[in-house]
């Protein structure tokens, strides 16, 4: 993996250009340890090497904690995860030859940097709404940078400025993906299929039927999907991946609930379970 050294620039001039002031919208630029626009909205640049554009509070619950992202950590570095990232950066060596990628809810930035290290050209921006996670995100690759963002808002970044925006298992605005990407740009989402570690039964959320339903809903007309691929594989969790894989997503969230947090920690064999995913390939509507 093409990871960053202790002296490379946190934010490389090439994000710098790609992002926008979040209070005023205009260009930015860096100095130092601060970004700034030429109204003077400033932001400081974390020693961990991201950004935090926000400038209002969010929702209790929405980010991922400490916790949750140490159990992820954990859990991508023992390859559970690596078909779907291998084919993640399969897709975007096929599509994409450089130019900007954005992760819009990048979390630690593992996909991201499985894609940018199949496109050499490239560099990539992680957005997400947890600053624990964009510590680790900003420092995955020598080609990202990481900004703290709600995906929700409208995003700190130019338009028309990403050839691939990449979006796995986390919130999808669609107004803002067509926003961002050029006219010949690529939208990739990752989802979970039905019966995803189903295996697990109710100490993960389980992935409901009318999934793609509501994904198209969401995407609407502002995109026309072109290819879909299935990535699906049996593995054996241990029991201490089990609860890594249960602690870092949502279903952390209500472990409290109906004994869950008990039925976890008696957990003491490896489970056989199937990890199940689509990946879709979308292109926007002119």
């Amino acid at each position: 993996m093409n990871t960053p050294g202790p002296g490379n620039d946190p934010l490389p001039p090439e994000i710098v250009r790609s992002l926008r002031c979040s209070v005023c919208g205009t260009p930015v630029g860096s100095t130092g340890r601060t970004v700034r626009c030429a109204h003077g909205h400033s932001f400081d640049v974390a020693k961990q090497g991201y950004v935090n554009l926000l400038h209002a509070r969010i929702p209790a619950g929405t980010a991922d904690t400490a916790p949750m992202v140490a159990a992820r950590v954990d859990l991508l570095s023992s390859g559970v995860y690596l078909p779907l990232a291998d084919a993640l950066a399969k897709v975007a060596s096929e599509h994409v030859e450089g130019g900007l990628i954005i992760d819009a809810g990048a979390g630690t930035g593992y996909y991201l940097a499985h894609v940018l290290d199949a496109v050499p050209a490239a560099y990539g921006l992680a957005l997400d709404v947890s600053a624990v996670a964009l510590r680790r995100a900003a420092r995955a690759h020598t080609h990202a940078g990481a900004a703290v963002w709600n995906l929700w808002e409208p995003w700190p970044v130019a338009d028309s400025t990403a050839s691939l925006v990449l979006n796995v298992f986390a919130p999808r605005n669609a107004a803002q993906f067509h926003r961002v990407l050029t006219a010949d740009g690529l939208l990739v989402v990752a989802t979970p299929n039905p019966g995803h570690l189903g295996e697990l039964g109710d100490l993960v959320i389980s992935v409901d039927g009318g999934k793609d339903t509501r994904l198209e809903e969401t995407l609407g007309e502002r995109f026309s999907r072109v290819e879909r691929r299935e990535v699906i594989q049996r593995v054996t969790l241990s029991p201490a991946q089990i609860r890594q894989v249960v602690e870092m997503g949502p279903s952390a969230h209500h472990l409290h609930r109906d004994g869950r947090r008990e039925r976890l920690d008696a957990v003491t064999g490896s489970v056989d379970v199937t990890t199940s995913f689509s990946v879709t390939l979308y292109r926007p509507v002119p």
